[in-house]
């Protein structure tokens, strides 16, 4: 936790290269200072078929999924960071858009959470 999935359009990647998306995104969460390094995880997902509005030619969204727990505040900062970000490595984009969703914790399971050796409920637990 968190996730960052970048979907968009199969140029950008004439544009960029994978690890350059990945990465920038990854250190603009980083750099937040909400989350622990080890725990950021980040894809990407291009299109190769794709529908825009008219003289729209690309698009690059990133959907951040989060543990919930953090303000409205932080996590407009962390949107609008990555935006900045992204903004400056392809600034001939059509469309560019960031949104943030938190995970309920009391819906959220993961590996370490169903461990019996795990009776405190870290859901870090083992990493």
């Amino acid at each position: 936790m968190p996730h960052f999935i970048i979907d968009c359009s199969q140029d950008i990647l004439q544009q960029r290269t994978p690890d350059e998306l990945m990465d920038a995104v990854y250190e603009v969460a980083d750099a937040t200072g909400l989350f622990a390094p080890n725990d950021i995880k980040v894809r990407l997902h291009p299109y190769p078929y794709y529908r825009l509005g008219a003289g729209k030619n690309n698009f690059l969204h990133v959907f951040g999924y989060i543990m919930q727990g953090r303000n409205t505040e932080q996590k407009a900062n962390l949107s609008k960071q990555i935006s900045i970000r992204l903004s400056e490595l392809l600034p001939d984009i059509s469309f560019l858009s960031v949104n943030i969703n938190d995970f309920e914790a009391a819906t959220y399971s993961n590996k370490a959470l169903i461990n019996p050796e795990n009776p405190g409920q870290d859901r870090h637990f083992g990493l």
